[in-house]
């Protein structure tokens, strides 16, 4: 049966030619805005109770506002499933917090117990939105194995463990001992933090990895192809645009603080530049670096997903995205946070616009692959119990 729908597809392929599915999104600000405040609102009167469903709320609006060659995706995903999985978060972390009051050692044990079961969440999480993530009344799917799940976040995972271990051992009373133990400290949270900075951007490639792998919709699973190194370029690249206003603010500060200071009743004013370079500098890191990642990365993760007839494209503009969030920032400031729902829209319509998706075949003939959703069943069980929403 397997073999049959895979060879009518590529039948269908050869003689049919690739086609451009448009993407767009139709979603409003003033629509959205009606459904965000009621959120709000609800979310307050709960004491943050309400957030799973709100959430719920927010993805089937944005859902069904997204349309792929004109037909609209659909949120199926039970907000009650959804706030089981809040609530174990919430003791997850609690617990967490409470340890780390009782005892440093105690709450080191709940944040390793933490770390050891957040890529099953995780994994549960990709599975709970995709399984109920729907296109032209037919169900998309997360393929991805546990075990897959722990060895993506590895690179980032094993320089933790061993800060993790460090601190449990030679942390406790390490300041009041010379010698030795401050040493151990050192090196055993120094070395691994700079391991940890070195990996990342292979962790990055293999979670994006992991999560682009296992997409499946109908008998369709995609691939990404993007190799590791272009990660580390995109980090590098990051790392410079991250630095740059700190450079540039730097630069500033030389000049105008020691003509500043040549006056000894100008301390209060050079103080006060200093701090007012400080945040300016922080603001444009946050503008700048953030945009510069977000469009590059989707650029790169995307352009570089595919599957047997399918082909995923971005080319989200950086200076359009970075534009985009100064006037969203400026005007959600403004109208102290009551534009927020209108940023929400305008750069959802921004990121969507920018994407493409092209199709070889014809897509009436497709159907679902009945033999790997059942062999999975079980993944899809869990996930939908969990609820969670991390992964996406």
């Amino acid at each position: 049966m397997h073999e049959s729908i895979e060879a009518a597809v590529a039948a269908s392929a050869s003689s049919t030619p690739a086609r451009q599915l448009p993407i767009n999104f139709t979603g409003s600000g003033s629509e959205y805005f009606r459904i965000w405040i009621v959120n709000l609102l609800l979310c307050l009167l709960t004491l943050g109770l309400y957030l799973p469903f709100a959430k719920a709320r927010r993805l089937r609006y944005f859902y069904a506002n997204t349309r792929i060659d004109g037909q609209a995706l659909s949120f199926h995903g039970n907000p009650w499933h959804m706030f089981r999985g809040f609530m174990l978060l919430l003791l997850l972390m609690g617990a967490y917090a409470l340890a780390g009051r009782y005892s440093p050692m105690a709450g080191l044990v709940a944040f390793g117990v933490l770390c050891a079961v957040w890529p099953a969440l995780w994994r549960a999480s990709l599975q709970f939105r995709l399984g109920n993530t729907s296109w032209r009344g037919l169900r998309m799917g997360f393929r991805g194995e546990l075990a897959s799940a722990y060895k993506a976040v590895l690179p980032v995972y094993l320089p933790s463990i061993i800060m993790l271990l460090a601190q449990a051992a030679f942390g406790p009373g390490a300041q009041e001992q010379a010698g030795d133990q401050a040493l151990w400290l050192g090196i055993g949270t120094g070395l691994p933090l700079l391991a940890m900075l070195l990996l990342l951007p292979l962790g990055l490639a293999r979670i994006k990895r992991y999560q682009h792998d296992a997409y499946v919709y109908a008998n369709q699973r995609s691939q990404l192809s993007t190799p590791t190194r272009r990660f580390y370029g995109l980090s590098l690249k990051g790392m410079s645009v991250t630095l740059l206003p700190m450079f540039l603010i730097g630069m500033l500060s030389a000049v105008l603080i020691p003509a500043l200071q040549s006056k000894p009743e100008a301390k209060a004013v050079v103080f006060g530049l200093l701090g007012l370079l400080l945040i300016l500098a922080y603001l444009l890191m946050f503008m700048i670096a953030g945009p510069y990642f977000t469009a590059r990365m989707q650029n790169l993760v995307w352009s570089g997903t595919s599957s047997a007839h399918l082909q995923f494209d971005s080319h989200l503009k950086f200076r359009a995205l970075a534009w985009l969030t100064a006037k969203n920032w400026l005007l959600t400031l403004l109208t102290l946070g009551l534009y927020r729902p209108f940023a929400a829209i305008n750069t959802a319509r921004l990121r969507l616009a920018a994407m493409g998706l092209a199709l070889s075949g014809d897509l009436d003939d497709w159907v679902a692959d009945r033999m790997v959703a059942d062999a999975d069943a079980a993944g899809e069980a869990a996930g939908d119990f969990f609820g969670f929403d991390m992964g996406l």
